[in-house]
């Protein structure tokens, strides 16, 4: 019987420099990221005009496999479950 391989799930998180909101949303990835089979993308969106456009009153973003997830804030509880539903 062979195993069926563990997706990867990505998570991205939109950010740019000195975001107090960004760095809470990456506290609580960070303790996250242990329980799953995650790999995570930082986009900084002040390095892309158009991104910067586009999120810069909106930031942080968190996207799972590239779907917005949570904007602003995140909740510890709530990404596990989302997570879940995706593994």
């Amino acid at each position: 019987m062979t195993k069926e391989p563990i997706a990867i799930i990505v998570i991205e998180i939109l950010t740019k420099s000195d975001c107090s909101l960004c760095d809470d949303m990456k506290e609580i990835v960070n303790r996250v990221l242990t329980d799953y089979p995650v790999k995570l993308v930082m986009t900084d969106i002040e390095s892309d005009e158009t991104l910067y456009k586009k999120f810069k009153e909106r930031i942080p973003v968190l996207k799972i496999n590239g779907i917005e997830s949570f904007i602003y804030k995140t909740n510890e509880t709530t990404l596990r479950h989302k997570l879940d539903k995706v593994r």
